[in-house]
C-alpha cells in the first residue's frame, strides 16, 4: 500500500437560485417551484499529503438524506488505498445495500468516488479527461438554464442571444406545458430568432402520454432540433422506443435513472438515440465509466445532464462527439470557471476537476462531519 486515506470532510450546503424555477412538472402541479440546490461535497485527504474533492447534488427532495448516508458509510474509506477506487466503490454500496443499489444511497456515494478520482488525477499532474483518456480538448455545449417555463419569451429569447454572445453552441428550451399550442408557439419563437443554423433542443420532462408525444414529435419535425428530451416517463421504455422508431428527430433520455442497470434497460429496449446519464445520480465517475463503455458499445450519442463541472472531463473522454449541458448554477461554489470558445467547453488545463470550493460554498454550508 502506497498510500491511505486518512480523512473524509463531507459538508452539506444550500446554493440559493436567483428566481423559483419551474418547468413542466411544475405546471401541471407535480412539483413546486425549484429554489435552491443541495449540494453534498467530500473532501478526502491521505496520509501523503494529497487530496480530492467531488459533489453531488439533489433538488428540491434528498439533500439531508445524501448527507447522512454519506456520513454513516464514509468511515470505511478510512484507511484504504485511494487508487482501488472501483473496490472502494463496490465496498461503499455494500456499506448501505440493505437501502438499495440505487436512488439515494447511491447518489451519497457519487461524491467521494468523485473525489477519489479528482484526487487520483491531481496526483498524477492532469485534467481528469487527460487521466482518463481524452479524445478531444474541448466538448460541444448548449445552454439549458435560459429556457425554463417560468420565463416569458421575450426573456427566453433575450437569454437565447445572451448565450450565444458568450460562446455556447446550442439553445435548449422547456415545454410540456398542459396547453401544446402554447409549446408549438414557443418552439416556433424560438427557432425564428435563432434561425436554422444554431442547434435547438426541447426538454419535456416527462410529462406528455404516448399519445401526445407522438403528436407533438411529428409537429415539431419541421423545425429541425437536435433532439426532444424526456417525452415521455422515464422509465417507459416501451414508449420512447416507439417514438424512436417513428420520428426522424432524436430522442433522449436517461438523466433521471440512479443506476447503470437502469440505464442498461434502457439501452436494450432501444429506447434512446442520445444516452444523457448523471454521474452524480448514478454514482460517480466510476459506474458512469462502466455505462459509457455499454453505450459506445451501442454507438449511442452521449450528452450528459448537469453538473457540467463534471460531465465536461467525461464526456471528453469518450469517442463520439458528445454535448454538454451549460448550467452556470453552480458556479458560485468554485473559484473557476470555464472556458467557453465558438460553441464550444475547454477542458481545463488544471490537474483533477479543477475545482476549489469558494468562500461562498463555506458560508452556505449548513452542516458539516469530518471522519478521521
Amino acid at each position: 500500500m502506497n498510500d491511505r486515506i486518512t480523512s473524509v470532510r463531507l459538508s452539506s450546503v444550500r446554493l440559493p437560485l436567483d428566481v423559483p424555477i419551474s418547468d413542466a412538472k411544475v405546471l401541471t402541479g407535480r412539483q413546486r417551484p425549484m429554489t435552491e440546490v443541495a449540494m453534498l461535497f467530500a473532501e478526502i485527504a491521505t496520509a501523503q499529503g494529497h487530496e480530492g474533492l467531488g459533489f453531488g447534488y439533489s433538488k428540491r427532495a434528498g439533500g439531508p438524506g445524501q448527507f447522512a448516508h454519506a456520513v454513516e458509510i464514509a468511515p470505511d474509506l478510512l484507511g484504504e488505498d485511494p487508487s482501488d477506487i472501483p473496490r472502494l466503490w463496490e465496498k461503499l454500496v455494500w456499506s448501505g445495500a440493505s437501502v438499495g443499489r440505487s436512488g439515494l444511497s447511491i447518489q451519497a456515494i457519487a461524491a467521494m468516488d468523485i473525489a477519489l478520482w479528482d484526487l487520483k488525477a491531481r496526483r498524477a499532474g492532469l485534467p481528469l479527461a487527460k487521466l482518463l483518456g481524452a479524445h478531444r480538448d474541448s466538448v460541444r455545449c448548449y445552454n439549458t438554464s435560459g429556457g425554463f417555463l417560468h420565463a416569458p419569451i421575450e426573456q427566453v429569447l433575450e437569454n437565447a442571444s445572451a448565450a450565444l454572445e458568450r460562446g455556447i453552441g446550442g439553445i435548449k428550451i422547456k415545454v410540456g406545458q398542459p396547453d401544446t399550442r402554447a409549446d408549438l408557439a414557443r418552439v416556433e419563437a424560438v427557432r425564428a430568432h435563432l434561425g436554422d443554423a444554431v442547434p435547438l433542443m426541447v426538454d419535456a420532462n416527462q410529462q406528455w402520454d404516448r399519445p401526445t408525444a407522438r403528436r407533438m414529435g411529428r409537429a415539431m419535425e419541421e423545425y429541425g432540433l437536435t433532439w426532444i428530451e424526456e417525452p415521455l416517463d422515464a422509465y417507459d421504455h416501451e414508449g420512447h422506443a416507439a417514438l424512436v422508431s417513428c420520428l426522424d428527430t432524436p430522442v433522449a433520455t436517461g438523466e433521471m435513472l440512479t443506476s447503470v442497470a437502469e440505464h442498461a434497460a434502457l439501452i436494450r429496449a432501444g429506447a434512446a438515440d442520445i444516452l444523457q446519464p448523471d454521474a452524480p445520480r448514478i454514482g460517480g465517475i466510476t459506474p458512469f465509466l462502466r455505462l459509457t463503455a455499454l453505450a459506445e458499445h451501442h454507438r449511442l450519442q452521449l450528452a450528459p445532464h448537469f453538473a457540467m463541472e463534471i460531465h465536461l472531463h467525461l464526456a471528453a473522454a469518450y469517442d463520439q462527439e458528445p454535448w454538454v449541458e451549460h448550467f452556470e448554477w453552480l458556479e458560485p461554489l468554485f473559484d473557476e470557471r470555464i472556458e467557453i470558445v465558438a460553441g464550444r467547453m475547454a477542458v481545463p488545463s488544471r490537474p483533477g476537476l479543477g475545482l476549489t470550493l469558494s468562500e461562498q460554498a463555506v458560508k452556505w454550508t449548513v452542516d458539516q462531519a469530518v471522519i478521521a
